[in-house]
């Protein structure tokens, strides 16, 4: 069940970005609700997700998912293209997520 509450956390944490971008510092009333409510909602799966995984694991995890999804999701809608720098360190993220998956005794699968 961690596992669905961490895909939700980070679904919502991006859901929640893409609604900060669209909402204009908050000028935007829909936008700026939808990036509260998904930001409460992220959090809150979070929070359930820490008690069966660890801190840093979960943290490393949402971070590093949130960061390669965000930036494909500002390509597609905001044109906001990444240089080649920005993408190897992404493939370093997705690299780094999937060595915690894989072989760290941390992670309960």
């Amino acid at each position: 069940m961690a596992w669905l509450y961490l895909a939700i956390a980070i679904v919502s944490e991006v859901i929640g970005t893409l609604a900060l971008k669209a909402s204009d510092g908050f000028s935007e009333s829909g936008a700026s609700t939808v990036c509260v409510l998904a930001y409460g909602i992220a959090f809150y799966a979070l929070s359930l997700v820490v008690k069966f995984i660890p801190l840093g694991i979960a943290y490393a995890i949402w971070a590093g998912a949130g960061i390669v999804l965000i930036t494909a999701a500002g390509a597609v809608w905001y044109k906001q293209l990444p240089d080649a720098p920005a993408l190897i360190g992404m493939v370093l993220i997705i690299t780094g997520v999937v060595i915690i998956n894989v072989f760290s005794k941390s992670v309960s699968h």
